[in-house]
């Protein structure tokens, strides 16, 4: 939906490997705080930068944000047209 249109949780297909199975890989899942209207809170931390993707007829200003996720304590960026 578009209310969760900020998660790119995106790879390519080349990137899969098949897991070797190890008893001693735990992994412990996060507690994500989800809202009642299915959507999740990130913050934008700062423009890593930007871009202009020319097409045919028309340009296509974008900028690259730095997103943090507060339940995971990570960053990641991801493009956003402006």
């Amino acid at each position: 939906p578009p209310s969760l249109s900020n998660l790119h949780d995106v790879f390519h297909v080349s990137q899969l490997r098949k897991y070797i199975a190890n008893p001693s890989h735990v992994i412990e899942a996060d507690d994500v705080q989800v809202r009642d209207n299915l959507t999740v809170e990130t913050v934008p931390l700062r423009i890593k930068g930007r871009e202009v993707k020319k097409l045919r007829n028309k340009e296509i200003a974008s900028v690259k944000v730095v997103w943090e996720d507060p339940q995971a304590r990570t960053r990641h960026g991801s493009w956003r047209a402006r």
